[in-house]
C-alpha cells in the first residue's frame, strides 16, 4: 500500500511496503514508476525495524520522476531497486560513541533513519533550510540534541547557515562528523572541521546535489 504524507507544499514522505527488504541505514534505494526509464535515488528515511519502507522527497516542478510521485494513489505501483551505498551507520564499529550530523535539506534523511534505528545514540544535529516550515518532522528527535539553521526567516534556533553555525561550535578531537547535503555546504563543512582538528577519518560524507 503507498501512502502520501505531506510536509510542506512541495516535500512529502512516500511510504511503500518493505516486502521484506533488508537493509542498513544510510543506505539508498532507486525509485520509478513501472514502464518508465525515469528514475532517482533516495536515502531510506524509515528505520531498520519499521516494517514500512519510507523516503523524503521534495519536488521539482520540471522534474520527471517527483511529479509522479506526488500523485501516487492508494494502489498505484512503483519500482523500488536496492538498497545501495556506503553511508551505513553502525555505532558501535566508532571506537567513540560521539557523534555530529551536520545536514541540508532533504539530506537529513539517513539521519532520520539513523536515530530511529538507534533512539538511544550520543548525537548533536544540524539541520540548514531556508524557511522554520522545512524542519521536516524535527519531532522525532530530541529536541535537546537538535539545532535548525535558517538562512532566510529568522524562526529557527539559528539564524544562518549551517556552515556559520559550525564555525562558532565547540567539538571534541574524537568527534565522529557525518555530512550530506549539497556540495557546497559538505566542501565547507569539511573544511571547517579539518581546521577545528577533526581528523580526517572520522568525517564522511554523503552528496544531494
Amino acid at each position: 500500500m503507498i501512502t502520501l504524507r505531506p510536509l510542506t507544499e512541495h516535500t512529502f514522505i512516500l511510504q511503500l511496503e518493505r516486502k521484506e527488504m533488508s537493509f542498513q541505514t544510510g543506505q539508498f534505494v532507486i525509485i520509478r514508476r513501472p514502464h518508465t526509464i525515469d528514475q532517482r535515488e533516495y536515502t531510506i528515511y524509515s528505520g531498520e525495524q519499521d516494517d514500512y519502507l519510507e523516503i523524503l522527497v521534495r519536488e521539482v516542478d520540471d522534474g520527471k520522476v517527483t511529479p509522479q510521485l506526488k500523485r501516487l494513489e492508494p494502489g498505484d505501483q512503483v519500482e523500488v531497486d536496492g538498497p545501495f551505498g556506503f553511508f551505513q551507520f553502525q555505532p558501535y564499529l566508532y571506537p567513540t560513541q560521539n557523534f555530529l550530523f551536520v545536514a541540508t535539506g532533504t539530506g537529513i534523511s539517513p539521519f532520520h533513519s539513523f536515530i530511529k534505528t538507534y533512539p538511544n545514540l550520543n548525537y548533536k544535529l544540524i539541520h540548514g533550510v531556508r524557511y522554520c516550515r522545512e524542519a521536516y518532522e524535527h519531532n522525532h528527535f530530541d529536541q535537546n540534541k537538535i539545532v535548525l539553521c535558517t538562512s532566510v526567516d529568522k524562526n529557527g534556533n539559528f539564524n544562518g547557515r549551517v556552515t556559520e553555525y559550525l564555525t562558532s561550535e565547540e567539538l571534541q578531537k574524537d568527534t565522529q562528523c557525518f555530512l550530506c547535503g549539497n556540495s557546497n555546504m559538505i566542501q565547507d563543512a569539511f573544511d571547517i572541521l579539518l581546521a577545528k582538528g577533526i581528523p580526517v577519518h572520522n568525517i564522511y560524507t554523503e552528496v544531494y546535489f
